[in-house]
């Protein structure tokens, strides 16, 4: 028995939130570097412009991963969006790179700073907006359980950090007349780059990979079937996994084999009402099996753990 997914929701006007928002930053950021000379917000304005690289990619992923199961995608392109994820993760490493670069060789040879006060005003203006549209992406990421929004938001969330680093830069080099804080300031914005890029490749790899669903959605799917389970009914063999946003689980049902089928595929069908009540969406596969059957039991090297009281 198969119990198909819901139609997937279209997630891209939420890329292009964050398209508009990555040019107006970019603009913002290169004015002030151009007003000031500060290395810190020449490394601010190259990380929007990685977030405007990763919005588009992950406008494509977006579109792609709408599309319907197909003859040759027959379990759909949800997975998609982690391709999205692991190349934000990459640009965000090459950012990372350039501005560490540039840091160094401004701490070689320090230049001094101008107008720093309309600088750090323009600066706090694109963080600001960077700030709302992360939220925005975030909500909508954990909302719909989409792996390239919660990639875009925490990307933006990174670049509200990075902003506000080089902004208390400049405010502490403007305050101290100390011309090398910038450089090491930048320093320090690029190595927090580096650690959110390394979580945004290992995440989108554990996608790739088929990883299960998260703890608290297995332990709901194992509570139903515990709450089915009694002397004629059984369950194992469960097992989950994430695809971008969709999400599949797949068990074994036992039942006295003297049930009719109708019996059970009524039996079947209640469950499966109560697993997609309490996960909508989730695709399930589930295999009915007479329990008197030695080979209906323990096929599986791996499985989520169900209540001991509805393990044979």
């Amino acid at each position: 028995m198969s119990d198909r997914a819901a139609p997937r929701v279209d997630l891209r006007r939420y890329a292009w939130l964050s398209i508009v928002a990555a040019v107006v930053t970019i603009t913002l950021k290169v004015a002030a570097w151009r007003l000031t000379g500060s290395v810190g917000l020449l490394s601010d304005a190259a990380e929007s412009l990685v977030n405007l690289a990763a919005a588009f990619l992950a406008l494509a992923m977006l579109t792609v991963a709408a599309k319907p199961p197909d003859a040759a995608y027959q379990f759909g392109h949800s997975k998609a969006e982690y391709f999205s994820a692991a190349f934000e993760g990459v640009m965000i490493m090459v950012a990372a790179a350039l501005i560490i670069v540039s840091a160094v060789s401004r701490l070689l040879a320090p230049q001094p700073l101008e107008r720093l006060g309309l600088g750090a005003i323009i600066a706090f203006g694109a963080s600001a907006i960077n700030g709302v549209v992360g939220t925005i992406l975030l909500r909508a990421g954990r909302r719909h359980r989409s792996p390239t929004l919660i990639a875009d938001g925490k990307h933006l969330w990174t670049d509200v950090a990075t902003s506000v680093g080089v902004i208390v830069g400049i405010i502490l080099v403007w305050l101290t007349h100390w011309q090398v804080l910038d450089p090491i300031i930048a320093l320090l914005v690029g190595a927090n780059i580096v650690i959110t890029g390394a979580k945004l490749l290992r995440d989108s790899t554990r996608g790739l990979m088929d990883v299960t669903l998260p703890e608290a959605d297995n332990q709901a799917v194992a509570a139903i079937l515990a709450r089915h389970s009694d002397n004629d009914v059984l369950f194992h063999g469960l097992r989950t996994r994430l695809s971008g946003s969709s999400r599949f689980a797949v068990f074994d049902a036992l039942v006295p084999g003297a049930w009719t089928v109708s019996r059970g595929h009524d039996l079947i069908e209640d469950i499966s009402q109560e697993i997609k009540a309490a996960l909508p969406g989730i695709e399930l596969q589930v295999h009915l099996e007479p329990k008197e059957d030695p080979r209906a039991y323990n096929d599986y090297d791996v499985e989520v753990p169900i209540p001991s009281n509805t393990q044979p």
